[in-house]
């Protein structure tokens, strides 16, 4: 910069100082935003691919592409399709984020993410992929009971991580993205949860992740439940019904201390020590909620699923919840 042409003055709060002096200062000031920036880990314009551009990794996608990254959609199907009609994630207000469209992740591509955020059941047809990906950092995102060491195996310990959406709810609606971003997203990274904060997503980081997603799992397997069954019958549960789920909530947190965890966050672990016939009343009174029955209308697969990894992770101490399976 040139600062010997600036000869006039600027007033900045009453006063007049000298337009090169100013010039000093604000370049001055944009080299340490630089560089708290670079130290914070994060840089403007990255690559980013999100791996299953549905409605929560649409939510991701939007968000980070308007913060100025350079951002990939990978999806199949229908989904895949509109997105290259669209070529970007349009919100149901009309507003759109630019984005390129994939069907596929490309393995040559050094992305500085690879944000995974289909089913835990898709996961295994996307590993391949994964391991043979040229991408710095593999964050996962999606809600599971299992152990993670096969994930962290299968892309490296250097470049893994797990995250959970927290507080994402978004639905797709005729190929359009509608969403609330609240409070509530946790990953293991400190540096990508600045990133995706900055986007407008705020996250937190959790030195747990695992006993987070154990924890997480626990309390929502009987909320879940509860929703699949009052979004069919189209009202509330029974107050015997109540203590039932109340007790697979109890058993759920049994089973996450017993596998060597502690309840996380504090949020949670406060819940996980409320007096069961308390519990029962929350959930009685919850199941007459309009939130509860839309949760239920998502389909009975995951509640089932998750039950599940609790049963396959502590054999012979998930009766309470194999009672409440959908």
């Amino acid at each position: 910069m040139d600062l010997e042409q600036y000869t006039t003055v600027i007033p900045v709060h009453g006063a007049t100082l000298p337009a090169r002096m100013v010039c000093v200062h604000a370049e001055l000031f944009f080299i340490h935003a630089k560089t708290w920036f670079s130290d914070a880990g994060y840089v403007a314009g990255m690559k980013i691919a999100v791996l299953g551009a549905g409605a929560i990794g649409s939510t991701f996608a939007y968000h980070l592409a308007r913060d100025g990254h350079e951002v990939t959609a990978v999806a199949r199907g229908a989904r895949l399709e509109r997105l290259q009609e669209d070529r970007a994630i349009v919100l149901s207000d009309g507003a759109r984020a630019p984005v390129a469209v994939a069907g596929t992740l490309d393995p040559t591509v050094p992305y500085d993410l690879v944000l995974v955020t289909v089913l835990a059941p898709q996961v295994e047809s996307v590993l391949p992929a994964l391991r043979q990906s040229a991408a710095k950092h593999i964050m996962f995102m999606f809600n599971t009971f299992e152990p993670l060491d096969r994930l962290r195996d299968a892309v490296g310990a250097e470049r893994f991580s797990f995250g959970f959406p927290g507080g994402v709810l978004a639905h797709l609606i005729d190929g359009k993205l509608r969403r609330r971003v609240l409070r509530g997203t946790t990953v293991g990274n400190a540096a990508w949860a600045r990133v995706f904060g900055a986007a407008g997503i705020p996250t937190v980081t959790s030195a747990d992740m695992h006993g987070w997603l154990r924890s997480h799992a626990a309390f929502v397997i009987p909320l879940m439940s509860i929703g699949v069954v009052v979004a069919h019958r189209n009202a509330g549960i029974t107050w015997r019904e109540a203590r039932r789920y109340a007790a697979a909530l109890a058993r759920a947190f049994h089973v996450v201390r017993g596998l060597g965890h502690a309840v996380t966050p504090t949020e949670v672990a406060w819940l996980s020590r409320l007096p069961r016939p308390l519990t029962t009343c929350l959930f009685w009174l919850m199941s007459r909620t309009q939130e509860l029955r839309n949760l239920g209308a998502l389909g009975a697969a995951e509640p089932r699923m998750l039950i599940d990894m609790v049963a396959a992770a502590a054999p012979g101490q998930a009766a309470e919840l194999l009672a409440i399976r959908p």
